[in-house]
């Protein structure tokens, strides 16, 4: 994994700019997992992936990843790959999957 070294930061912090719409000092972060693991996948320095890592676990962090309705193809295929959950295990993946839209612009369900 690209970040295995993440207990040797154990005061990294996750930027609260990442959470810029919530009040930072009343999150609840057991709660809003989700939220966080996607906003640090999608836009998180290696600080931020320190910090998640440290506070979910690796066990949290990918049970939140299989959770996450939306990611874009690059990060859904990173965090795939890093923490070794298929894609077909991920939520974000199977919505793909299930909804096209075809050339006409109707959508087809599969």
């Amino acid at each position: 994994m690209f970040f295995n070294r993440f207990k040797d930061f154990p005061d990294a912090k996750i930027n609260p700019s990442l959470l810029w719409e919530y009040d930072v000092s009343r999150i609840d972060y057991t709660v809003m997992r989700d939220i966080i693991v996607q906003r640090v996948i999608e836009r998180g320095w290696p600080n931020d992936w320190y910090a998640m890592l440290n506070l979910y676990g690796i066990k949290g962090v990918k049970a939140a990843i299989k959770n996450i309705p939306y990611l874009n193809d690059k990060d859904m295929n990173f965090v795939s790959h890093q923490f070794n959950i298929p894609l077909s295990a991920m939520k974000c993946y199977e919505k793909k999957q299930t909804i096209r839209l075809n050339d006409t612009g109707s959508t087809e369900t599969f």
